[in-house]
């Protein structure tokens, strides 16, 4: 149940209807989704926000597009955040992402909770070649 309920003219807001304007170019696409709807509640962390997914997920970089999403939704699984769970497995079916890729992911999502669950149980001391303090980097 969210915390919030998104206005009803949340565009008579010049600041906000700037960056849906721009979410909908960036997008190709008229749908704002709730997390935009919400965030508009303070229109200067809904300008941060959209320019930090700029930087990070739009703009070019050394990770191709599908690799960022893919990113994303083990990011989004690790903190149990199931809106962007869904959104980025969409964005990311979107970019290309097929049912064998998924399955992978899916399978590197749960073998890493398993092992980082065991590690931190054992409390396991990083190997010091793990470590480019200890090892000059040669990692």
């Amino acid at each position: 149940m969210s915390t919030t309920l998104p206005g009803a003219d949340l565009e008579q807001n010049e600041r906000v209807r700037a960056v849906f304007e721009d979410i909908r170019r960036t997008r190709g696409s008229d749908f704002i989704n709730a997390f935009w709807r919400h965030l508009a509640l303070d229109p200067a962390l809904l300008e941060a926000t959209w320019a930090e997914v700029q930087r990070t997920m739009v703009a070019p970089s050394a990770l191709d597009p599908l690799t960022k999403e893919l990113i994303y939704i083990a990011v989004s699984t690790a903190n149990g955040c199931g809106y962007c769970v869904h959104s980025h497995t969409a964005a990311a079916r979107a970019k290309g992402m097929t049912d064998a890729q998924y399955a992978d992911l899916l399978a590197v999502i749960g073998l890493a909770g398993k092992t980082n669950h065991l590690a931190t149980a054992l409390q396991v001391p990083v190997d010091p070649v793990f470590d480019l303090r200890q090892d000059g980097g040669r990692a």
